[in-house]
């Protein structure tokens, strides 16, 4: 299927950042590291990757305001559009090599999400999505959420708080109120990859607290048009406000749903 006009700016914005990322990635020995907050690197290669994303949406597209990680709110006078941007999601499994990580490029007009894309310059994979017109893997392949319904054949990716973040022992108890039924749990190191690999069916949900808009906003998209039931850990459609995220199709998402909400 042939990307829209807005979908080509965005994948060409990623793929020049994604090129940048990836010399970066095959010399991450060399990367210059700071330190912003327990286990959370911020490398030269993030910022350079965002600076690139910037540069080229705002050429393509006057005056649109942004949400990035790096520089937060940046606002410009269409305030009817919203670029939310993490030029690299998975940045520990960057700086050790691991190649799970990804760009994350999400529209938002008028306060909805409109358009999102998913890109891992380690690997090509390339996922996008805009409302009403389907998901896609590597511009081609039409994307479905799993059809499995019960969660004992199902693998439900989820976060780990990581040192220094909060939330360790709720995490620890809704990881075991989901792990004694799934078939398996896993954790990626990077939400934009679990939530495009729900919408590809290799995950069978999702969930986790505690993230940021940039995280999974372009993921709520691509799992929308795939199928999928997206909504907060209250079931309600308040992700980015509240920094929760839970997905599937409709039975494994009101599955977890049910579980996470088991008090300790």
């Amino acid at each position: 299927m042939p990307a829209s006009a807005l979908m080509t700016i965005m994948i060409n914005a990623a793929r020049k950042a994604g090129r940048s990322l990836a010399r970066d990635f095959g010399e991450v020995e060399h990367l210059q590291v700071s330190v912003k907050g327990p286990a959370n690197f911020v490398s030269a290669a993030d910022h350079r990757a965002e600076t690139i994303l910037y540069e080229e949406l705002s050429k393509a597209r006057h005056g649109y305001c942004f949400l990035m990680e790096e520089r937060g709110l940046v606002e410009g006078p269409d305030k009817s559009h919203v670029w939310i941007i993490d030029p690299l999601d998975g940045t520990t499994n960057f700086l050790h090599g691991i190649p799970l990580f990804s760009i994350s490029i999400a529209l938002e007009r008028e306060g909805e999400l409109v358009a999102g894309l998913i890109y891992n310059p380690a690997t090509g994979d390339l996922y996008t999505a805009e409302k009403g017109k389907g998901a896609f893997f590597n511009d081609s392949r039409r994307l479905r959420v799993a059809a499995r319904d019960n969660l004992d054949a199902a693998v439900i990716a989820t976060g780990i708080a990581h040192r220094g973040k909060p939330g360790q022992e709720q995490n620890l108890h809704e990881i075991y109120n989901v792990m004694v039924d799934a078939a398996g749990i896993r954790r990626t190191g990077a939400a934009s990859v679990d939530l495009a690999w729900v919408a590809q069916g290799r995950f069978d949900g999702y969930w986790e607290r505690n993230i940021q808009s940039w995280d999974m906003a372009a993921g709520i998209v691509i799992v929308r048009e795939a199928g999928g039931y997206v909504s907060d850990a209250e079931g309600r459609s308040n992700m980015l406000k509240s920094g929760t995220i839970v997905c599937g199709n409709e039975s494994i998402h009101a599955a977890i749903l049910k579980r996470i909400a088991i008090k300790a």
